[in-house]
């Protein structure tokens, strides 16, 4: 266990020192060759400094503050057996510095949140615990667990299939439905395959991809394979869906801003009793053909406000892939806004504002300014 040793101020300067207690697991906190302390320093702008057992943190009182509340955390996994790696030190470095930031914050789908980071829920797997690695992921999992229907709603890379899929196979796995039950629709990314070779398995598993990945990373292939072929785990086209009734499933729509009103409706009405469902999306992100009005879109609107059903929404500051990729997303962000008001106000073209905004969101990025 960690704890602190003495904090002293020095003008804009503050210094925490931590003790930590097993020397054993030390070489875990700091990474190999103190990879995961580098890490913090570069991004909390603070300095760390060990001797024997003991870490020593000076910067600003919110970078130190942050810093500490993150090492916190990374003690508690470790000891309770968990893993420790460079995606761990971000995820606590994040849930930590939007804890800090959160009284400040006013935006509406930004509220402080309800959880201390020592509260944290986690979802249990056969390959062990899943725990969030942002806020947003922490009140997603918890709307998944009490929830009969919940909207995913975001970027690439926030973890929105990936939690949906780890609560499906806890749920299977504690006998609390009887199956999982996978659908995507089956869209192309802005190119056309054509004819696909073999038979339907084959022409729809490209489509069903990510799901299958996600799967794997929950059970062992062998299980997976088994709990396919035996019908507890189902991946299906949307289209295959029509006329059925799912009871004492848990189904997941993945990708649902590819999905016509129509289609979307069709798999909402397949709720059948005991059955949980999850739809994930990313409505930047609609692949249909230009003029079609995305399901997911018109379904957030419609279903607003209605008994039974929860809406999780993840920012940018969620993604939790490298961090490049919140970036990106970022920068297409700030693209798209200036695109939309100059669009309003008769201004530069879209795609002239698109461009000008990437250009300066890599200056910077790489810091040169030039």
């Amino acid at each position: 266990m960690s704890r602190p040793m003495m904090a002293d101020t020095v003008s804009a300067a503050r210094t925490v020192t931590l003790q930590f207690d097993d020397n054993a697991l030390l070489p875990l906190l700091y990474g190999e060759h103190d990879r995961h302390l580098a890490q913090i320093e570069q991004r909390m702008g603070v300095r760390l400094a060990s001797r024997g057992n003991r870490l020593s943190i000076t910067g600003s009182a919110e970078g130190t503050s942050v810093a500490e509340a993150a090492l916190r955390s990374l003690w508690r996994q470790l000891e309770r057996g968990e893993n420790v790696a460079m995606p761990e030190v971000e995820a606590a470095m994040r849930l930590a510095q939007r804890r800090a930031d959160a009284p400040r914050e006013s935006l509406p789908d930004t509220p402080e949140p309800r959880l201390p980071l020592s509260d944290l829920p986690a979802i249990r797997t056969k390959k062990g615990a899943i725990a969030p690695r942002s806020h947003a992921q922490a009140d997603y999992m918890d709307l998944l667990a009490r929830t009969d229907m919940v909207f995913g709603i975001g970027p690439a890379g926030t973890g929105k299939t990936y939690l949906a899929v780890a609560q499906g196979v806890a749920m299977l796995m504690a006998g609390r439905v009887d199956r999982i039950v996978l659908s995507r629709p089956a869209v192309e990314a802005g190119e056309r395959l054509g004819f696909l070779p073999g038979d339907m398995k084959e022409k729809v598993d490209p489509y069903l991809r990510p799901l299958y990945d996600a799967l794997h990373d929950m059970m062992p292939a062998d299980q997976v394979q088994r709990r396919i072929v035996s019908g507890e785990i189902e991946i299906a086209p949307l289209a295959f869906m029509r006329g059925r009734t799912l009871a004492h499933c848990y189904a997941i729509l993945d990708e649902a801003q590819n999905t016509t009103p129509a289609q979307i409706k069709m798999f909402l009405t397949r709720m059948g009793e005991g059955t949980r469902m999850v739809i994930t999306g990313d409505p930047t992100q609609v692949d249909l053909p230009p003029g079609q009005k995305s399901g997911l879109v018109e379904a957030l609107s419609v279903l607003d406000g209605v008994q039974g059903i929860g809406v999780s929404r993840f920012g940018e500051q969620d993604v939790v892939r490298h961090p490049l990729v919140a970036r990106i997303v970022a920068a297409y962000n700030r693209a798209d806004q200036l695109a939309h008001g100059a669009a309003r106000t008769g201004g530069p073209g879209a795609a002239g504002a698109g461009t000008e905004t990437l250009r300066r969101g890599r200056k910077e990025n790489d810091g040169t300014g030039k």
